[in-house]
């Protein structure tokens, strides 16, 4: 770690594969705190604020008066989607923000158009776009991306840059020989190996030019050896995968409340209905398969039912996601919880969460990309697991179980930020508080 940690100087860039419900939903966002119009609601940096030192001290600082963030005046949005509408009109489409709002902030949305994608049909079935780059190899696509941001970063005077994947969930794919290295994953590009999806091009590009990338749909892009090996190389700051949004949100706020009561869980029914173009995408299988895989494993590594097997050895966890069109962004979902306690006595909970995905989603691309690009100038670099708070399956080192219990990930958060800026690691112990009086006695 560095001692000091770089000033926020000049213009961020945040560049965003995917301008879709998610991104217009930020970037109408911003520029609507901008103009005092709204609050920044659901972010961290912007409401958040972390205690320091002692109870008794009362210090309580907002986040971005304790750590130096670039402002929201000095964000610079771009990105690149398959469709060509420009970010008011892919806003208007998305419906996710009420039509006075975003006119409110129409000229900034309008003057924000998408580059061409990196796409692949074979990775998202249900998507068509037409306006895409077209190359001979992977790798030209790669370099068309890099130039991409070199060209944006120049046109835009940004001093930095970050990259946040906001694009739809690729189809379910393993690990395999190409993201063994960068050697062999860099001839991949080259021979237009399939094993290498269009958000692995992204992250290649950003993380080759030493830009953040986060990722937030749960495809293994950037979690694979060969870019986690990249972004040593090249001092990059990369996390994932998967915003932590709806129904998962609830799950790792509730589960580990059971846990620490050590009640236990008998099954645990998920189901949602949700329209927007994540909907569409996932009504295929195979991308559903990503997103089932990312959704599972919350439970399992809150509950560990390997050293609770009495209480959630034979527990049933299921989970549904079903396309609706008529429901849009607003995405619902219903939670059955069987829970037993004293003696084996059965009770339920149940959830409905009607919940607005893009507003729940949005402020987190915000933190994720004000955090990371805070990682940059800290001198962190490779996985930062102290983001887990913000993903549904965190990335982490080789051989490490994540942490989900988000009570957990936001100390783990808090004292990141805490050690960056040299002050003292809250533990909660506060034995110090008593002891003091006893020994007065």
């Amino acid at each position: 770690m560095h001692n000091v940690v770089e000033k926020a100087e000049g213009k961020l860039g945040l560049l965003m594969p995917g301008l879709g419900a998610v991104a217009t939903t930020l970037i109408a966002g911003v520029e609507a705190v901008k103009k005092d119009l709204a609050q920044p609601v659901g972010s961290l940096t912007q409401m958040g604020s972390i205690r320091l030192g002692k109870r008794t001290e009362n210090r309580y600082p907002k986040i971005k008066e304790f750590v130096p963030l670039a402002d929201l005046n000095d964000i610079v949005f771009g990105g690149w989607d398959v469709y060509s509408d420009n970010v008011f009109e892919a806003a208007m489409k998305a419906k996710v923000l009420e039509p006075m709002m975003l006119h409110a902030v129409k000229a900034e949305l309008e003057a924000i158009k998408p580059m061409k994608a990196v796409f692949d049909k074979a990775y998202i079935a249900n998507l068509d776009g037409d306006h895409i780059k077209e190359a001979a190899t992977k790798a030209d696509l790669a370099k068309a991306l890099m130039d991409d941001i070199e060209n944006f970063k120049e046109a835009n005077d940004c001093a930095r840059l970050v990259m946040v994947w906001c694009g739809s969930t690729e189809k379910y794919i393993e690990e395999s020989e190409v993201h063994q290295s960068i050697e062999v994953f860099e001839a991949g590009l080259q021979n237009n190996d399939p094993a290498i999806a269009p958000s692995m091009i992204y992250a290649y590009a950003a993380i080759k030019l030493g830009v953040p990338f986060m990722n937030g749909a749960p495809n293994l892009t950037c979690d694979i050896p060969a870019l986690i090996e990249l972004a040593k190389q090249t001092d990059t700051p990369i996390g994932g995968k998967d915003f932590k949004t709806g129904q998962t949100l609830m799950k790792t706020i509730l589960a580990p409340g059971l846990h620490a009561r050590a009640l236990g869980v008998k099954g645990w029914f998920s189901s949602n209905i949700l329209g927007n173009r994540d909907g569409l995408v996932l009504d295929a299988p195979e991308n559903f398969k990503t997103k089932e895989v990312s959704k599972l494993s919350v439970l399992d590594e809150i509950f560990r039912p390997e050293s609770n097997p009495e209480l959630y050895g034979d527990m049933y966890h299921k989970v549904r996601i079903n396309y609706y069109p008529p429901h849009g962004d607003n995405k619902e979902s219903w939670d059955n919880i069987d829970i037993f306690g004293w003696l084996g006595y059965q009770m339920q909970i149940k959830i409905n969460f009607l919940c607005r995905d893009s507003i729940l989603a949005a402020p987190l691309v915000l933190d994720l990309a004000l955090f990371s690009d805070l990682a940059k100038r800290a001198g962190m670099s490779g996985i930062q697991e102290w983001l887990s708070f913000y993903f549904k399956s965190p990335q982490t080192a080789e051989g490490l179980n994540p942490e989900h219990d988000i009570f957990k990930q936001l100390i783990k958060l808090q004292n990141t930020l805490r050690h960056m800026m040299g002050e003292d690691l809250i533990t909660h112990l506060g034995m110090d508080y008593y002891q003091d009086l006893v020994e007065a006695m």
